[in-house]
């Protein structure tokens, strides 16, 4: 019996790393997936690599839990302060740029709150100041949905309250919602209750189901909209597939990975800039 052990031993050793399924698990937002940019870009990064990625899609906040309990192996997102506060307590390795777009205000084509392009006479008619419009549908009482969902958009969308120095939660329940979902379900309902909404401008351009919403306020500097990645610890989670994880991190900020990205369009129109070679702005 011992023999024959040992004759079958080389059948069921382990195979090399080569011939096993390589994969890796990334905690991201669901900007990323629901623009469609990971259907366009992993494809690309399994062919040329042979390692299959996962895709955990939640808020910022909920995907930097997701690396924190090292239940992912890299994480991509957007929320720079959160990613930077993440790495400083050792959950993750260095951040690094990866893309950016921007964010915009959308609402109803009627513009209830006056804050569009053709806002009635003393409104902001044209007006890129996205605080000072957030102020005007707090005046007017217009609806907004709020994703509430502790995402970059919600972050971003929070520090705009506070710069228009309105506090959206007393008006909670009358103009005012947070409905804790992600990017798609926000634009659902702010399409189906004609409300406004803070959204990235992929997941926008990629949504369909506009009806009669549009950009109302764009191009302030404030809506600028950075995206990050980061290798979960592995010192904190030995599990943590560190080399296939550093492969792909190493992969989107090259040439080949920011190429991907800056060929993905929607009716000809970019919906990521590659930045991975240069600072964001004013840091």
């Amino acid at each position: 019996m011992f023999r024959r052990l040992l004759l079958l031993m080389p059948l069921i050793a382990p195979l090399p790393l080569s011939a096993q399924d390589r994969h890796i698990t990334i905690a991201s937002t669901t900007s990323t997936e629901q623009s469609g940019l990971f259907r366009h870009i992993l494809p690309i990064f399994t062919r040329e690599t042979g390692i299959t990625v996962r895709v955990v899609a939640l808020g910022t906040g909920q995907a930097l839990d997701v690396g924190r309990r090292g239940d992912a192996d890299v994480v991509f997102v957007h929320d720079r302060a959160a990613e930077q506060r993440f790495v400083a307590e050792g959950h993750g390795l260095a951040r690094q740029h990866v893309m950016f777009n921007d964010f915009v205000i959308i609402g109803p084509a009627a513009d209830p709150a006056g804050i569009g392009p053709e806002a009635r006479p003393g409104h902001i008619a044209g007006s890129r100041d996205a605080a000072a419009a957030l102020a005007r549908i707090a005046e007017a009482r217009a609806p907004f949905i709020s994703r509430g969902d502790r995402s970059g958009t919600h972050a971003a969308e929070r520090r705009l309250w506070q710069q228009a120095g309105v506090d959206p939660i007393s008006g909670r329940g009358a103009w005012y919602r947070e409905i804790g979902q992600g990017m798609g379900a926000t634009l659902n309902t702010a399409a189906a209750q004609g409300a406004h909404a803070l959204a990235d401008r992929g997941t926008w351009l990629s949504f369909r189901n506009r009806q009669g919403l549009r950009i109302l306020v764009e191009g302030d500097a404030r809506l600028f909209n950075q995206y990050g990645v980061m290798l979960v610890n592995p010192q904190r989670h030995p599990h943590v597939k560190q080399a296939e994880g550093q492969r792909f991190i190493d992969w989107i900020t090259a040439p080949a990975g920011q190429a991907a990205i800056a060929g993905y369009r929607i009716h000809g129109e970019q919906l990521f800039f590659p930045n991975a070679a240069r600072a964001e702005p004013g840091g």
